[in-house]
Formats: C-alpha cells, structure tokens, sequence
C-alpha cells in the first residue's frame, strides 16, 4: 500500500510564514519508521504492507505536527493493492518505459 500524505500547522511563527520546521518533524518521524519513503515539494509517500501499519505512521506524523501547532492540516491519499510490494519506485518506473516508447 501506497499512502501520500501532507501534513502542516495552520500557521507560522517564522516571519516569512514558512512551515518547514513543523514538516521536517513530520518527515523525521516517516524516516525513523523505517518503512520504504519519499518526501517532495508537496506530499511524502511510503510504502507499507498493511494498512494498519502505514495509518500509524500517519497518526504519529500528525502528533508531532500537532506538538508544535493547536491546529493541523491533513491531506491524505492511498493507493491500495494487495499483494504489490517495491511500488514506491516501479510505479514511477513503468511510466517511464511508456515515456521512452516501450510501454503497452
């Protein structure tokens, strides 16, 4: 399973209104998981076999966003497919092979 996530205090204290502070601990909690992960500009995805274990990763997340900030927004979405493992990457890859013309 596939979970994409955005996670960010409704404000800032930093006078340019950057929130990164409050994400960097959201993302500091995904890497300690230990679970597969990737961090963009917008969403960090991991890869997890259960559901279970990729909503506790979420809900740990959101409590160290919540540490530093009364109110918290999360954007939340899942790509579930049993029996499908390492798609972090192959889902990325097979749509490269259709970019270079060896796609189906």
């Amino acid at each position: 399973m596939l979970f994409a996530f955005s996670i960010a205090p409704s404000g800032s204290d930093s006078g340019d209104g950057s929130v990164g502070a409050a994400v960097a601990e959201a993302v500091r909690v995904v890497r300690e998981s230990g679970l597969p992960n990737e961090t963009t500009s917008m969403f960090t995805t991991i890869e997890s076999e259960t559901w279970d274990e990729g909503m506790a990763v979420v809900k740990r997340a959101v409590e160290a966003v919540t540490a530093v900030s009364p109110r918290v927004s999360l954007v939340l979405k899942t790509d579930i497919r049993p029996g499908y493992q390492g798609q972090l990457q192959a889902k990325v890859e097979r749509v490269e092979e259709h970019l270079r013309g060896g796609g189906a």
